[in-house]
């Protein structure tokens, strides 16, 4: 059975949608106010390569998204993740714990609640040697 081709005027009318999705979105319209330049290490973006270029919220809010801009800065993806990297320590993330841990979480789930159980202890290559002996 061959596959039907797209009708070329309804995938165009998809692309035109999803432009106007994406200037809707914080993202497009940072880069419509904002200077196609990475906010810490000054690199320029322009054509394929303005995919490389994301927002940073400066208040680690993503819900807060000023009209203005005020709260985002452009960031290269490699400086928005030494960004992230750096800021995680001090505390970016409020409550954030480890991610294995057998606290229990605000929704009362606890995943790793019976791990210990569910492993077998491993025995030693040393035990098993000295019981064959």
């Amino acid at each position: 059975m061959k596959k039907k081709r797209p009708d070329p005027a309804q995938v165009l009318a998809n692309i035109r949608r999803d432009q106007e999705l994406r200037a809707q979105s914080y993202r497009g319209q940072a880069l419509k106010i904002l200077p196609h330049v990475c906010g810490r290490c000054g690199r320029e973006f322009s054509g394929k390569r303005l995919s490389e270029l994301t927002v940073h919220h400066k208040d680690g809010n993503h819900m807060n998204n000023p009209p203005d801009g005020s709260n985002w800065e452009l960031l290269c993806l490699y400086c928005h993740d030494d960004q992230h990297e750096t800021r995680a320590g001090d505390g970016y993330y409020e409550g954030s714990g480890l991610a294995y841990s057998d606290q229990e979480s605000e929704s009362g789930f606890r995943p790793f609640e019976n791990l210990k159980g569910l492993l077998k202890p491993q025995k030693d290559e040393s035990d098993s040697e000295k019981q064959e002996h």
